[in-house]
């Protein structure tokens, strides 16, 4: 295991820390949180000694990382950043640095001719995209979709290892329907992106029923170190996902025959871009084209067709017709009571 990825942990861990002013830091409350972190992403047990963070602290003080960090002691006590605004992460890349990641990117741009990297493609291009305008301040040539609003993400890498570890967690999570938040016990198995947003799959301690939690709607995580990890014994998540769109699914939903009509002029879109890996062709004409897919009946299905309005047609089953008629319904009654104030739910 390569020090520099300890070091780079522990500079992160430190930064993470003196970023939160809700609290003050001293220099045991430091080493407690960095060996934390250490032994949560690494499993190292036995911690860090106060020297090794006293000349981290000095080095993430110095130019010698381009962190220049304004780390300042109060009191004779209390570590905190004199600029409300800096993190390490914002720090500009050495020209060594740029120059190794310059490297990695030819390397991974090799390995990508082989089949079973053929999903980092887009990897690739974002890392060069963005390596490039941060060495030459130039226009942006390629631009992905995203949120720089959206909440959560920095939870991403802390839930991967955890998962991989095995670790039961306990999570703060307030759902959109809850008034406030509250802890619970979960088991952890798959993190699932969905529309530029992503959930853990995960279950609850009795383990009966699999659940997606919103990453935007956790408030924190921590490992439930007094307890067991409850293994998932289920189908392959490749294929217990393989007849859905987006992430709701209950234990007992099937995929169902799902029959839609696209008119002629929006009938490229649903051909050309998939609506499901099932989808397939009943039917085309002058009219339009018919197509069948074979998924569960969820909300994101009812989303999905509610978004191309009345250039989609359910024909079947009858149950998520009926649903689509009465949403659509009630949109309408939005318009003709002149009703933002009737919206509920």
């Amino acid at each position: 295991m390569s020090l520099n990825k300890l070091a780079l942990i522990r500079y992160k861990a430190i930064d993470d820390c003196l970023r939160n002013k809700m609290r003050k830091w001293t220099l045991e409350d430091l080493i407690e949180k960095v060996s934390d972190v250490l032994y949560e992403r690494e499993g190292i047990e036995n911690g860090v000694s106060k020297r090794t963070i006293q000349g981290d602290i000095q080095l993430m003080r110095s130019d010698k990382l381009g962190y220049n960090a304004p780390i300042e002691v109060a009191e004779r006590k209390y570590y905190f950043y004199a600029d409300d605004n800096y993190s390490i992460t914002n720090a500009p890349m050495s020209d060594t640095d740029v120059e190794r990641l310059k490297e990695v990117i030819d390397l991974l741009k090799q390995f990508n001719a082989f089949q079973y990297l053929d999903d980092m493609s887009e990897m690739i291009a974002r890392l060069e995209n963005n390596l490039y305008k941060s060495t030459y301040q130039t226009n942006n040539y390629i631009q992905f979709e995203g949120n720089a609003l959206l909440k959560g993400l920095h939870f991403i890498s802390p839930l991967y290892q955890y998962i991989r570890q095995h670790k039961p967690l306990s999570i703060n999570y307030q759902s959109f329907k809850a008034r406030s938040a509250h802890w619970a016990i979960y088991h952890p198995y798959l993190l699932k992106e969905f529309r530029n947003r992503w959930f853990l799959i995960c279950s609850t301690q009795k383990g009966d029923q699999l659940l997606n939690l919103a990453l935007d709607r956790m408030i924190s995580v921590e490992e439930a170190k007094d307890m067991a990890f409850l293994p998932y014994d289920g189908v392959d998540f490749d294929r217990y996902f393989d007849d859905l769109i987006g992430v709701t699914k209950g234990k007992t939903d099937r995929a169902h025959k799902v029959v839609l009509k696209v008119n002629r002029k929006n009938a490229p879109y649903v051909i050309t871009k998939p609506l499901h890996a099932s989808q397939q062709i009943l039917h085309e004409d002058e009219t339009g084209v018919t197509i069948r897919i074979d998924v569960v009946l969820n909300f994101e299905l009812e989303k999905e067709i509610l978004a191309f309005g009345d250039f989609m047609q359910v024909i079947s089953p009858r149950l998520l017709k009926s649903r689509i008629e009465k949403r659509l319904k009630a949109a309408m009654s939005l318009y003709l009571n002149d009703g933002p104030e009737r919206m509920e739910g």
